[in-house]
């Protein structure tokens, strides 16, 4: 059925040399015909489609109004319908009866969803040319204030809630397709190393009590300075990298089987700091040796053969220094859309900024920031680690161990992560406290070191569906790993 004249004029008045957004009229028509005949046609597509979605004006009010009616339980038709679209003439039609035709000639019921897709799909792609027009424009007109990166950033945030939004997905599911989708996360963690639901960070005990890191938590790994968070995070994101295994699936993507793809953001350290970190772990050569270069030629040998095994794991870098949540955001978004991302990890939240105005409020813009990590780590469906800091008033107790209440800004921090993981390692503070040699004093520290060296508790003060407790690792400080502690009740039965 054709639409009558007056609704497409200023559609044909246009130029030869001008395109019409993209848009299908007889689409529009065949669904709302469908609809006044049957009103069941309306659930095969109110999940995704919205009357914005159509392309004519009066497309959109019959729809928006059809809809009303439906859902307030009262029958939408061309009798009840008219009564609200008021008097317009459609080229020569009234009201009444271009509703009338629509009815008359509409198709089949089991095509409405058909039709919808269609002009969701038509809405989509006008949507695109919008952004495309705004950014050219934006190009051309910016103002002084508004930097190429800020345009960019906005233009990938837009693009990106598009594509996010332009699913069909949502609604109600049978019970038979979660129980499906259950079993086939049971079998992912079946196959997966170390059989847990979320990524094996390589340290058993510590996936032990977490099952592993989950997708969309938000995960605050805390510590004094001099405790070890980034030897900890790094440590995790790469192992995680290194026992990376993609998988073909039959559209042509690839799927993590096990390990992940890692982003890590380093705010303070430059990622050459943070790659001899790195080197020095693997390798075993510890890292102030490799950047004085007091090596023998044994220990390069080592340095090179863990460089070159390292070539080629999925770990990004991204060094940074003072970007906002916005930018971090915007960035994570694009390496997940172009390498895939499993996991993020962020060193540290107190280096970002938030779009709050310099003087106002700390703690409002720590709570902006850390609303908006776990907002991304949902959106992403990826953990993220970020690492922060903890208030001086730890050191003015004799119990040092960390608290929730010791997280600066602790408010958001608390409320806002799923998991809350704090480093403590007592030998740090023995350490510090070394009398005078030959002195009793020095006896007695010297058992306390032997009972504290190389030994690291990671707490978890906070988990959201898991048990909290406390977890002991080893720790090499001269090469900065972390590692399974060797407990006395696994060790082999002597001969």
């Amino acid at each position: 059925m054709a639409i009558p004249s007056t609704l497409t004029a200023n559609l044909e008045a246009v130029p030869q040399e001008y395109r019409v957004a993209p848009h299908n009229i007889d689409a529009e028509q065949a669904l709302l015909g469908a609809m006044l005949v049957n009103n069941d046609a309306y659930y095969r597509v109110s999940d995704f489609l919205l009357p914005e979605h159509f392309m004519e004006e009066v497309h959109r009010r019959i729809y928006e109004v059809a809809i009303s009616l439906i859902k307030a339980g009262k029958l939408a038709s061309p009798i009840t319908l008219k009564t609200y679209l008021g008097d317009a003439d459609l080229g020569g039609l009234t009201v009444s009866q271009y509703l009338a035709r629509l009815a008359a000639e509409a198709t089949t019921v089991i095509n409405a969803e058909h039709y919808g897709r269609t002009i969701y799909d038509l809405a989509l792609r006008r949507r695109l040319i919008t952004i495309g027009e705004d950014l050219v424009n934006g190009a051309y007109e910016a103002p002084v204030e508004t930097s190429p990166r800020d345009q960019i950033e906005a233009t990938e945030r837009r693009l990106y809630e598009l594509a996010e939004t332009g699913k069909y997905d949502g609604g109600f599911q049978k019970f038979s397709d979660a129980l499906t989708a259950a079993v086939d996360m049971a079998a992912k963690a079946y196959q997966r190393e170390g059989r847990l639901s979320g990524i094996a960070t390589g340290l058993s005990d510590l996936d032990a009590k977490m099952g592993g890191l989950q997708a969309s938590d938000l995960i605050i790994l805390a510590g004094r300075p001099g405790m070890g968070k980034t030897s900890l995070a790094t440590n995790i994101a790469f192992n995680i990298a290194k026992a990376y295994v993609g998988e073909k699936q039959p559209d042509g993507t690839i799927a993590t089987k096990n390990g992940g793809i890692v982003g890590f953001f380093s705010l303070e350290m430059s990622a050459e700091q943070l790659a001899t970190r790195i080197i020095a772990e693997q390798s075993g050569v510890a890292s102030y040796k490799i950047r004085r270069g007091d090596i023998r030629p044994e220990e390069f040998y080592k340095i090179t053969d863990a460089a070159r095994d390292m070539q080629t794991i999925p770990f990004y870098i991204d060094q940074t220094g003072g970007i906002s949540i916005a930018q971090l955001a915007a960035r994570a978004r694009r390496l997940k859309r172009q390498r895939g991302l499993d996991l993020l990890v962020v060193d540290y939240l107190q280096l970002l900024s938030g779009a709050s105005k310099k003087g106002e409020n700390r703690v409002q813009e720590m709570t902006e920031i850390t609303t908006g990590m776990k907002a991304l780590a949902k959106e992403l469906a990826v953990p993220i680690i970020a690492l922060s800091q903890l208030s001086r008033q730890v050191e003015n107790r004799d119990d040092k161990r960390p608290q929730l209440s010791d997280l600066r800004e602790s408010g958001s921090i608390e409320q806002d992560a799923d998991v809350v993981m704090f480093v403590f390692r007592e030998e740090y503070y023995v350490k510090n406290k070394k009398p005078r040699e030959g002195t009793e004093e020095f006896f007695t520290w010297e058992a306390e070191m032997n009972r504290v060296y190389g030994k690291a508790e990671v707490i978890l003060g906070k988990q959201r569906h898991g048990p909290t407790g406390m977890v002991e690792l080893q720790f090499d400080a001269e090469i900065t790993r972390f590692s399974n502690l060797a407990q006395s009740d696994r060790l082999p039965d002597p001969m």
